[in-house]
């Protein structure tokens, strides 16, 4: 079992900061997904500022065709104090 979404909020340059509700604070980066079909039209800016929490906090998604789960963004976010210690 993975930890549910708390929170979801769109940063610069595709990345999300994701907080769990072990209050878990995590960046996830979706410029990468951006290659893929089915996360193309996360290029445009409106669309990828429109992201909610699925019911239940089991995931993420724009629309009805584009989602990620709760497990691939804590999988592969990266932990808030894990990218301040490398900034200094």
């Amino acid at each position: 079992m993975f930890p549910k979404i708390k929170s979801i909020q769109p940063l610069e340059g595709k990345k999300l900061l994701v907080t769990f509700d072990n209050d878990v604070k995590k960046i996830y980066d979706c410029a990468s997904l951006l290659s893929e079909d089915a996360f193309y039209p996360l290029k445009d800016e409106a669309l990828f500022r429109n992201v909610k929490i699925d019911p239940g906090g089991y995931g993420i998604s724009w629309n009805e065709e584009i989602d990620l789960s709760e497990a691939e963004l804590w999988i592969n976010g990266i932990l808030v104090e894990q990218l301040a210690e490398a900034d200094r």
